[in-house]
Parts: structure tokens; sequence; C-alpha cells
């Protein structure tokens, strides 16, 4: 267990390895539900490679919801925090049959006392950066793309951030860099898909790894809205030019969402995601050839006693060759919400 908050949801982490060794999980807490207008940016850190965690600090808390929090610790020792901020009012009567009409309509309240200008100032996708291990925390910038663990740094210096966009007005799954860690950021490609999703997006929530060829790797949640709904294998795509352009996405043999990239010490590539439908589950698939192929017959179950499919986001260090931490978010206890659980394991 690393972080409980009795009576409240906590989800979407990410955990980052300091250069001192410390332990660093993000995630949105001090929530009341999966979707609430109160979520916050929450922290808890660990000194002795995951065997205990220090009580939640707060970073974010803007007048929305802070979601899906990601980190990054730079080679610098800077640490980027990325999050989006979430629009409640445009989702309340679609949750009332699952949260109840007290709580949607607490919610209502809160979201009425929020000015339009409040909307307009906050509502988007953010970085903001630490120099000091995270004690303070630099003033926030938007990012342009969104995904849940946030940007990778390339071997040349640059974070690259794949994710979802608004460019122009349109939707868009776009690839943005920052050459100065994260002050700033700026487009420089987009991810074609096929002609089939082209008019409706059903791409969500990436994360890409450079290898040390150069070439990266990016997967993809596929989450279609028509027939076969059940489709949800992770999509691929890769670039060969730092992020400027990139294959046109492809099916993989994963089906689970969202993805986390992480390259090990032995020169896999690892992918770990959850599985929201039974059985509920966090697991784990190694590529042995750079992403070509997938090990998918060899495929790691993490755990498989989730409650429901409310779960996963995980996210994988390698703290020593082939010792792993996976941090994800499900039910420990029946009657409870959700909360930050780890999985200690090895690749023997």
């Amino acid at each position: 267990m690393i972080c409980k908050e009795p009576g409240d949801y906590i989800g979407w982490p990410t955990v980052a390895r300091k250069d001192d060794g410390e332990l660093l999980a993000v995630f949105s807490g001090d929530r009341e539900a999966h979707w609430c207008p109160y979520g916050k940016t929450e922290m808890v850190r660990s000194r002795d490679d995951g065997e205990t965690w220090s009580e939640p600090e707060t970073i974010n808390n803007t007048p929305l919801d802070d979601r899906d929090a990601g980190a990054i610790v730079l080679r610098s020792g800077a640490i980027v925090l990325s999050w989006f901020t979430s629009p409640t009012w445009d989702h309340l009567e679609r949750r009332r049959e699952r949260a109840g009409d007290r709580a949607v309509d607490a919610w209502r309240r809160h979201c009425d006392k929020i000015t339009e200008d409040v909307r307009q100032r906050w509502l988007g996708q953010w970085t903001r950066r630490s120099t000091d291990g995270g004690v303070t925390w630099e003033a926030e910038v938007d990012s342009i793309a969104s995904a849940p663990h946030g940007p990778s740094e390339l071997s040349d210096g640059r974070l690259l951030y794949v994710g979802t966009a608004k460019l122009g007005g349109r939707p868009a799954l776009a690839s943005v860099e920052s050459i100065d860690e994260g002050r700033s950021w700026q487009v420089i490609g987009e991810i074609p898909v096929p002609k089939e999703d082209a008019e409706d997006l059903t791409y969500y929530e990436p994360h890409s790894v450079e290898l040390t060829n150069g070439r990266i790797v990016c997967l993809w949640r596929y989450h279609p809205k028509q027939p076969p709904r059940d489709d949800a294998y992770m999509r691929q795509t890769e670039s060969d030019d730092g992020g400027k352009t990139w294959s046109v996405t492809h099916p993989t043999p994963m089906w689970g969402y969202p993805p986390h990239l992480v390259r090990l010490h032995q020169g896999g590539l690892l992918a770990s995601y959850g599985r929201r439908k039974a059985p509920f589950s966090q697991r784990a698939c190694i590529s042995h050839d750079g992403g070509e192929t997938w090990d998918i017959e060899s495929e790691i179950v993490l755990r498989d006693d989730a409650a429901d499919g409310d779960l996963g986001y995980p996210s994988t260090l390698e703290l020593a060759p082939g010792e792993l931490l996976t941090v994800y978010y499900q039910i420990d206890r029946p009657g409870e919400k959700t909360s930050l659980i780890a999985t200690r394991w090895s690749l023997d």
C-alpha cells in the first residue's frame, strides 16, 4: 500500500526516481469519486525503494478538477510534473446514477460558483517544474498536449510529449517538444491514423520512449466508439526523426489501457497497462526487438484480483537490472474507494 485516503478516491499515478534514489509517486487524490470537481495533484515519497511511503503532500489545487498526474526526473535533476484539468460541469448528469442525487447536487453547487473567467483560465493541460526535489514548484505552463504519464526526455536533451490536443480548434494526436526543460512547448508533428479512424478519433492517453538507436516508440489507448467495442488492443506508432513524423497507427496484441513504457537495462522494452475486463488485472508485456513484436504469449500478470474495472494506469520503474516496481490504483478492500498500491517483481 502506497497511499490510502479513507473515504476518498485516488487515481492515475506515475512513479519517478530522483538522482539520490528517492522515489516520487504523483496522483490525483482527495477526491470523492472517479469524476468529481475536487481532485488535487498529490505526491508521496519513499526513501527505501518503495517499502514505506510518506504522507501525501499537495502540489496542485486549482479551482477545477486536477487529474492524471505524470512526473519525470530529468538528467539535470529538475522534475517536470504534468496534469490536466477537467470540465466536471459537462459530466454531472451522466454521473448522477453512479454517484447519487445528493453528491451530484453538491458538485453542481460547487461548479456553479466557478465563474466563466476562472474556467477559461484553468481549463487545459499543464506542466510545471521543480529544481529542489519537489519542495517548491514553478508556475504552470500550457503543455498543448496531454497524456497520463507525461513527457519523456530524449538523448538530445529535448522533452517530447505525445498526447491528445486541439490544434486550430480541431482534435488531434500531437507531438510537442520543449527545448528548455518544460518551460515552454511547441508543436512539431501529428500522428496519422488509418482512414477508418480519421473521422471519429478513438485514440487517447499515449506514452512514448526513445530506444538506443534513436527510434521513438509510442503506444496508444484505443477505445472504439463503434462496434466492435471490445477492440481495446493498444495501437502503436513510431518516429525516426525525433517526433516530427510518425508511422500510421497499427494494432498490437496487448488488450488494455493506458500504456506506460520503460526501456529495460537488459535491452527489452516493457509496456505496463490495466485490463478493465474480467479478470480485472494489472499486466505487463515485453518486446525483445524494439517494439517490432510483443511477447504476448508470455504476458505478465502482476495481479488479477481487482474488484472491478476502475483500476490501472500502472507506471513502472526498474530499480535495479531486472528488479521492478509498478505503481497503480485499484480498490484494496470491499466497500472502500480506490487506493494507490505497488507491486515489486523481477524478470528472472
